[in-house]
């Protein structure tokens, strides 16, 4: 007789996490200070994603110090002598090689998720590749980056073109020869752009809504300013824009080379040809909107809103800083293309960097909006033991990040056994 996943014989823990990323290893780091049951599954090994999918050029987009996992900040203490600094992907894989090390989390590596069901006693059934769990509580910390976005149009393009998604792209002689096209210019689509520029490639890039900001600017980096500003504390709810804000697209800048700005306008003179939103397909020519005008100068207006609210700090505050002044735009599309022939230009690869779609199917509680998202306060969802850790601003602009994740994996651990406790006396 089949055993039932109500059996005694099904493994049991008082809490499941889903995910062995910084923000599952996190919940776990606070769940062993509490001296909580747990276990944590990870579909592939621990921090895979950093591992595996980041350029060779990538770097963080942020300084250093703000890495500060749960026990583990980044200090000379854990090997990091560089605070101002940007760490590079093998930095960054040896700074959470010794986070893992530290946490030393109950992990199953290699075990898939399949399903997780809430049991209408209490509790939740886990199935997975490797058999079925129980669990008083459950902490999703899988991300909310699990679906590449890759149009359908893509589909209707030349057998010949190589066709990759920025999460696939490692450098720039992995492709192959010939010209390029980068569709997006977010965080990941301009830093792809900028490095395959630098290695002399010929980039088309297919520029998006994506803000930008400047790296330094009077006297510091202008993440050190907005911290200081207190931006980073800013909660979900209380932000001007309240859950709207969960929609905002990162903005541009890099940490390569010890940091600096990306200006587009600055690649454009250099032979990049830059070109609007992309919106269709006919035969081997790709078609743009007329917007690229539009999305520079919104993208710049930007650049100097944020500089202004940092003269408005300094002003205020009689802070003794370098002056400042506003960016001027160094070039500007006399006229538009809206059309761009893949094989007149020689294209010969496309990287998709416009992004991923959340896929949360696997957990079968009606918590989900209508694009797939979960609906929470600070992580905590109105199915009860059910929790969300590292999506992006799950309470502030940290969440998904080195940065706040940890504060985010405290409260939500406080929250689930000051809940536990409760069960426990009714």
């Amino acid at each position: 007789m089949p055993t039932s996943i109500t059996s005694l014989k099904t493994p049991h823990h008082s809490v499941i996490v889903v995910g062995g990323g910084q923000a599952g290893l996190s919940a776990s780091y606070y769940l062993q200070q509490q001296g909580v049951d747990h276990l944590v599954l990870e579909k592939h090994s621990v921090t895979h994603t950093w591992r595996n999918q980041r350029w060779d050029a990538f770097s963080l987009v942020t300084p250093n110090w703000q890495c500060a996992l749960p026990g583990y900040r980044y200090s000379e203490e854990h090997g990091g002598k560089d605070p101002h600094g940007f760490m590079k992907k093998d930095q960054i894989n040896d700074y959470l090689a010794g986070f893992v090390k530290a946490v030393n989390a109950p992990v199953r590596e290699g075990v898939a998720v399949r399903r997780v069901i809430p049991r209408a006693a209490g509790g939740f059934e886990v199935h997975t590749s490797h058999g079925e769990f129980t669990a008083d509580q459950v902490i999703c910390a899988s991300g909310g980056y699990h679906t590449p976005i890759i149009p359908r149009l893509a589909e209707r393009l030349p057998v010949g073109i190589t066709q990759i998604h920025s999460e696939q792209y490692r450098n720039p002689q992995a492709l192959p020869q010939g010209n390029v096209l980068v569709v997006g210019s977010g965080q990941s689509g301009a830093q792809i752009a900028e490095d395959l520029h630098l290695a002399g490639r010929k980039v088309y890039l297919a520029v998006g809504d994506a803000p930008r900001c400047a790296r330094f600017y009077r006297g510091k980096d202008v993440v050190d300013w907005l911290a200081e500003m207190g931006y980073y504390q800013i909660g979900v709810d209380t932000h001007p824009l309240r859950e709207g804000v969960r929609d905002n697209t990162n903005h541009y800048v890099t940490g390569r080379d010890g940091g600096r700005d990306i200006d587009l306008r600055k690649f454009a003179l250099e032979g990049m040809e830059l070109f609007g939103r992309l919106e269709g397909l006919q035969g081997d020519v790709l078609q743009f909107s007329g917007n690229l005008s539009e999305s520079l100068d919104s993208a710049d207006a930007v650049y100097n809103r944020i500089n202004g609210s940092i003269d408005k700090y300094i002003a205020e505050h009689g802070i003794d800083a370098p002056a400042g002044e506003r960016y001027e735009p160094v070039w500007a599309p006399s006229q538009e293309r809206g059309e761009l022939n893949l094989a007149e230009q020689g294209i010969t690869s496309i990287i998709w960097c416009i992004g991923f779609t959340p896929d949360f199917t696997w957990v079968e509680a009606p918590v989900f909006n209508g694009r797939g998202h979960p609906g929470h306060v600070r992580g905590v969802t109105a199915q009860p033991g059910l929790y969300f850790l590292g999506l992006p601003w799950l309470y502030t602009w940290g969440s998904g990040r080195f940065s706040g994740v940890a504060r985010d994996a405290e409260y939500v651990v406080e929250h689930l056994v000051r809940a536990q406790a409760k069960h426990k006396v009714a």
